[in-house]
C-alpha cells in the first residue's frame, strides 16, 4: 500500500510559529518532484516541541496543500499509548490516508507491552498504520516477532519504517512477513541496500531538498536497474551523510534556508548547526549544485 517515496517533512518556524507559507511552499516543491506521498509531523517535523494544536494544524496544513496529489501519512506517534490514539483519531478526522507511528521513547517498554500499544492504536482508527522502529532514539526496537503477530492481528497494520541501520533486519523482516506488507527504509543512506534486501521504498529526510532526486533512485532500485540506482545513490552519499552531521531536522532546515525556501529556525532543545558543519554541509550542496 505503501510502496514508493515519502518525504518525512520538517516544520519551518518563523519567530517560533509555525510558518505556514513556507510549508505550503515546502510541499508543492515536493509534489513537482514526483514523490508518493508526504509526512507532516514525523519526528524530522519536530513533533516533539509541538503542541497538540501545532500538531494537528500542521497535519490539516499538509492534507489542504496535497489536495489529494499525493498520499498524506500523519506522524500521531506518542509514548503515551492515550496521547497517540488521540492524535491518530484526529489525522483519521482531517483526512489522512494512513499514520505513521514511531516506538513508545523512554518508557522502554517490553515486546508485549509494545504490542499492547501498537493494538489499541490499531482498534482505535481505521486508517492505515506504519510502524517506525527506530532504537537508537527510542531505546527500543521492534522485534520482528511483534510486528508479525501484528500483521496478523490487525488488516490495518500494513507497513514499518525501519530505521535501526541493519540489512540483516530487513531480510528477517521480509521472510517472515506478507508480501503485500511494506517495508520502508528510514535512512537515506540505506535505501539502495534495504530495497536489495526486500524493502519497498523509503520514508525519507534528503527527499526535502531533492525530492526528484529521491525519486528516481527508489524508482531505479525497486524496478531492478541497480546500475542507475547505484549511481545515484553514490552521488547523493555526501548529502545523505552530511544531513545527520546535527541531530535533524538541523541540518535539513540549514539547507532549504540556504537556498532561501524558510528561515533555518528550530526549537530548543535543538539549536543551529556549529561553524565547522555548517561549512561542511554547504561544501556538499555546492558540489551537488543544490546552492550556487
Amino acid at each position: 500500500m505503501f510502496a514508493g517515496t515519502y518525504t518525512a517533512l520538517v516544520t519551518p518556524f518563523q519567530n517560533d510559529r509555525v510558518d505556514e507559507a513556507a510549508f505550503a511552499r515546502l510541499i508543492e516543491g515536493q509534489i513537482a518532484g514526483g514523490i508518493t506521498g508526504i509526512v507532516p509531523v514525523g519526528t524530522t517535523g519536530e513533533s516533539a516541541t509541538l503542541d497538540h494544536a501545532e500538531h494537528n494544524r500542521v497535519i490539516e496544513l499538509g492534507v489542504k496543500a496535497a489536495a489529494g496529489r499525493c498520499k498524506v501519512i500523519g506522524g500521531t506517534g506518542s509514548n503515551s499509548t492515550a496521547e497517540a490514539i488521540s492524535l491518530t483519531v484526529e489525522a483519521e478526522k482531517l483526512g489522512c490516508d494512513g499514520a505513521l507511528l514511531v516506538a513508545p521513547y523512554y518508557n522502554k517498554p517490553s515486546q508485549e507491552g509494545l504490542y499492547r500499544h501498537f493494538a489499541k492504536i490499531a482498534e482505535a482508527t481505521k486508517l492505515p498504520i506504519i510502524l517506525y522502529s527506530i532504537p537508537a532514539r527510542c531505546g527500543i526496537e521492534i522485534s520482528v516477532e511483534v510486528t508479525v503477530r501484528l500483521a496478523k492481528a490487525f488488516p490495518n497494520i500494513v507497513a514499518i519504517k525501519e530505521a535501526g541501520g541493519s540489512v540483516e533486519r530487513v531480510s528477517a523482516l521480509r521472510a517472515v512477513l506478507p508480501p503485500e506488507f511494506t517495508i520502508l527504509s528510514g535512512d537515506d543512506s540505506l535505501t539502495l541496500p534495504f530495497v536489495a534486501a526486500g524493502a519497498q521504498g523509503v520514508i525519507s529526510v534528503a527527499s526535502n531538498i531533492i525530492p526528484a532526486d529521491v525519486v528516481a533512485l527508489v524508482n531505479a532500485a525497486v524496478s531492478g536497474d541497480m546500475k542507475k540506482a547505484r549511481e545515484i545513490h553514490f552521488r547523493l552519499y555526501p548529502l545523505f551523510k552530511d544531513l545527520f552531521i546535527e541531530p535533524n531536522p538541523v541540518p535539513a532546515k540549514q539547507a532549504l534556508a540556504l537556498r532561501g525556501e524558510m528561515q533555518p529556525d528550530v526549537r530548543l532543545p535543538l539549536c543551529e548547526m556549529g561553524e565547522s558543519t555548517r561549512a561542511k554541509l554547504e561544501a556538499t550542496l555546492r558540489q551537488l549544485h543544490i546552492i550556487p
